[in-house]
C-alpha cells in the first residue's frame, strides 16, 4: 500500500492501471483512488483471488501495473557528478543477489540523502516487485545504476575525487574513527563473503564495524544502514 502510495506521489507516469480489493474501502484506498483520478491513471475493483493471481506474495489490497524501472548507467553517472553542487554520497553494492537487502538498501539510501545506488549487472539483484515493496518507494527516487565492470567503475570514480571506502570485517581501521566528510563511495559486500578480492583493493581505505557480541557480521542492508547514517551524522557535524 505504501509502495503505491509512494509511486504515485514521486513517479506517477510509470502506472499503467491499479486495482482494489473490492472489500477494502478504508482512507489509505480512498486517497490511492483519488491520486490515481487526478492524473487520470486507470483503477478498477478486484476480488482477493484475482489480486493473489496477479501479486507474488502480500499485496495489502492494491495492485499496480506499472513500466519497466529505468536503469542508468556510468554515463549518467558521469552527468549526475557534474551537476552535484555538494559532496558525493554513492553507495556501491557488490554481487548482492537478496532482493530484501536491496530493497532495504534503497529505502535508507532515499532516507540519507545518497545521490544513487551503484550494483553490478552480474550475480545481483535487480529491481523486482519484492525489491520495490521492501523499498516503499526508494526504488523509485534512488538513482539505479548497474555496471557491468565494478573495479573500472571505482577507478573512474576515484579519478573524479571520489573518495572509496570499502566494508570489511578484518579491517584494522573503525569507522566511527574514519573521516567521512568528503565526496564518498561506500562499498558493502555481499552477505558471507564480503567484498570481491578485487573490489576489496581498488578501495582507497577499509573500515569495520565494532562488533563486541557473539555474531561475525551483521545483515548487509543493516551494516548499509549503519554506515550511512554514521556519515550523515559527521556531515551534519561539519555543517553545523
Amino acid at each position: 500500500m505504501h509502495t503505491v502510495l509512494a509511486l504515485l506521489k514521486t513517479d506517477a507516469r510509470q502506472i499503467q492501471e491499479l486495482r482494489l480489493l473490492r472489500s477494502r474501502n478504508d482512507r489509505r484506498v480512498q486517497k490511492i483512488q483519488s491520486l490515481a483520478d487526478a492524473q487520470d491513471i486507470p483503477w478498477a475493483w478486484a476480488s482477493r483471488a484475482e489480486l493473489d493471481q496477479l501479486v507474488d506474495g502480500n499485496h495489502q489490497g492494491v495492485a499496480a501495473l506499472c513500466t519497466s524501472t529505468e536503469v542508468a548507467d556510468e554515463t549518467y553517472l558521469d552527468r549526475l557528478l557534474a551537476n552535484l553542487d555538494q559532496h558525493a554520497l554513492l553507495l556501491v553494492l557488490d554481487e548482492i543477489t537478496d532482493p530484501h537487502n536491496l530493497g532495504a538498501c534503497l529505502r535508507t539510501a532515499d532516507a540519507v540523502g545518497v545521490h544513487a545506488l551503484i550494483t553490478t549487472r552480474d550475480r545481483s539483484a535487480g529491481i523486482t516487485p519484492v525489491v520495490r515493496k521492501v523499498a516503499s518507494g526508494a526504488a523509485d527516487s534512488v538513482p539505479f545504476v548497474v555496471v557491468t565492470n565494478l573495479v573500472r567503475t571505482l577507478e573512474r570514480l576515484k579519478k573524479a575525487g571520489i573518495w572509496v571506502i570499502g566494508t570489511d570485517g578484518a579491517a584494522e581501521e573503525v569507522l566511527y574513527d574514519t573521516d567521512m566528510t568528503g565526496p564518498l563511495a561506500l562499498v558493502i559486500g555481499a552477505e558471507g563473503k564480503g567484498l570481491r578480492r578485487l573490489t576489496r583493493e581498488t578501495c582507497d581505505r577499509l573500515v569495520k564495524l565494532p562488533m563486541h557480541g557473539v555474531v561475525s557480521s551483521l545483515n548487509v542492508s543493516v551494516a548499509a544502514g549503519v554506515c550511512l547514517y554514521e556519515i550523515d551524522r559527521q556531515r551534519a557535524c561539519v555543517s553545523a
